[in-house]
């Protein structure tokens, strides 16, 4: 079976540099309408047998687009345990002066997870977040062989890291999830995990090569 993960299109909040969360939702930009349906073209051959998205609007949205270019119908199947991490007191706040007020904490979140204190936003935990979303994994009938996922980049890195084994402190080794971006977990047992593909956006770079060569 794989596994195939895809972290929603950009936002104004993404582009602003706030925090969204499980909460807070931003629309898409104009650009990643256009990012998602190249994206969409990629996977546009594959048959998927199940299609699994985030209940939240930029993720919903985001498996949309990207569907309407499959050749296949599909039903996708929205659920609040795909949402991101819920990051209490941070979501909305920008990121600038979440760094200038706790930048122990911010530094943990992006670079060691292991030393990240939920307690202190009232966020969810580390290990809230990545088995809400493992559950939904676990739950797959082992006889598929392709299934698509749509969510967010904590959230999905974080739970990523998890299923190929790695310790908490080390969750951030393989770097973080770009907006349109498809990474591939390959399986047989729903229990070990090889990675295939991380955070490939070789579609959006095919894109802007052509914005290049247009102008």
């Amino acid at each position: 079976m794989k596994l195939y993960f895809v972290r929603h299109g950009k936002t104004l909040s993404n582009l602003e540099g706030r925090f969204q969360g499980s909460t807070i939702d931003s629309q898409l930009l104009p650009q990643a309408y256009d990012e998602l349906s190249l994206l969409g073209q990629e996977l546009r051959h594959i048959k998927f047998d199940e299609v699994y998205s985030s209940d939240l609007p930029r993720a919903l949205k985001s498996a949309e687009i990207i569907l309407d270019e499959n050749k296949h119908t599909y039903t996708i199947q929205a659920t609040k345990q795909l949402r991101e991490w819920y990051l209490g007191s941070l979501e909305g706040t920008k990121i600038s002066i979440a760094k200038a007020i706790y930048p122990k904490q911010i530094r943990a979140f992006n670079h060691n997870l292991a030393q990240f204190s939920p307690s202190i936003f009232d966020a969810e935990t580390l290990y809230q977040v990545t088995h809400r979303i493992i559950d939904v994994i676990q739950s797959l009938n082992e006889k598929n062989e392709n299934i698509l996922i749509v969510g967010h980049g904590a959230s999905l890195s974080a739970t990523i890291h998890c299923l190929l084994g790695y310790e908490p402190s080390a969750f951030k080794k393989l770097g973080h999830l770009d907006n349109t971006s498809l990474t591939i977990l390959e399986t047989s047992n729903l229990k070990e995990f090889h990675l295939v593909k991380w955070n490939n956006t070789e579609h959006l770079e095919k894109a802007q090569e052509t914005l290049i060569i247009s102008n």
